[in-house]
């Protein structure tokens, strides 16, 4: 459990200056918590023994060690596969792709218990709304994400934009969002900078409803972003996992279409009678005139 977490779950028995200390720590996490105890204090107006009382409450035995666990999430969020390697555990090459599925299963399982249904509802909610414009982008993986997301939703509804891979091309598309609007974001650890200073950026100009999709070790662009969600993504291989990712997604745009049947019915209908081959037909074959 990540110190985060560990924080929100404390919360209904903290007292008052210790949730003040929390609310604090989170906001710029986890560098708000990176100073001494002394700088700490100053900034927030909390004395460093109520300091000292609140990281023993949530579990530390002192703010060294609570200095140290955030440290070690910094490392975390930035392991790649080389990294990762040292620590796998492939288990019998025999069983290797069953056991990668138990795994996944596993993952999937963990992201059902720690992303809570009204969560869920308030991003779908969003999406949903077709008199708000929906902006997407991932980073060098993960922007096939949205990709996936915004190929599939572009059918549901209108007004979806992928932002193009080139920075260059982005103030074409960004000089049209609106505070109505949303940006959903994908970012997983080894996070991109570019990512961060777009989200800054677009916060502080725009000023639309940024969701981001990341992971337990939180992408810089949460301190931008007005709901975050947290993903599993480890899965004791050199290469972390997606999975859970895509089923968040597709998730979504199961509970997108449903939202107004009707309307995505027509839209889908609409789609199809405008492709150049109709669902089903080969390529060589034309439709009847």
């Amino acid at each position: 459990m990540t110190v985060r977490e560990t924080i929100r779950r404390a919360s209904a028995n903290l007292t008052v200056s210790e949730r003040k200390l929390g609310d604090a720590v989170l906001a710029d996490y986890p560098f708000g918590a990176l100073q001494t105890i002394q700088e700490l204090a100053e900034r927030t107006g909390v004395s460093a023994p109520s300091i000292t009382r609140f990281v023993s409450k949530i579990g530390f035995a002192g703010y060294q060690e609570f200095q140290r666990q955030l440290i070690a999430e910094l490392r975390e969020a930035r392991s790649s596969p080389l990294q990762l390697k040292a620590t796998e555990k492939l288990g019998s090459a025999k069983t290797f792709l069953a056991d990668y599925a138990h795994r996944a299963a596993d993952r999937i399982h963990e992201m059902s218990g720690s992303v809570p249904q009204e969560q869920f509802d308030r991003i779908l909610a969003l999406i949903a709304d077709p008199s708000r414009s929906i902006f997407m982008l991932g980073g060098r993986v993960s922007d096939s994400l949205a990709g996936f997301f915004s190929v599939h939703l572009k059918q549901i509804r209108p007004k979806v934009h992928h932002l193009p891979p080139n920075a260059e091309h982005w103030p074409d598309l960004l000089l049209s969002v609106r505070k109505h609007d949303v940006l959903i974001l994908f970012d997983f650890r080894r996070y991109q900078r570019d990512l961060e200073m777009l989200a800054e950026i677009v916060a502080k100009e725009c000023r639309p409803t940024i969701v981001l999709i990341t992971d337990k070790w939180m992408s810089p662009i949460a301190r931008h972003s007005d709901h975050v969600i947290a993903l599993p993504i480890e899965i004791e291989t050199a290469w972390d996992t997606l999975v859970c990712a895509v089923a968040f997604v597709e998730a979504l745009m199961v509970k997108v279409s449903e939202t107004n049947w009707p309307t995505t019915k027509k839209r889908l209908e609409a789609w199809d009678r405008l492709r150049l081959v109709s669902p089903g037909k080969p390529l060589g074959d034309k439709d009847d005139l």
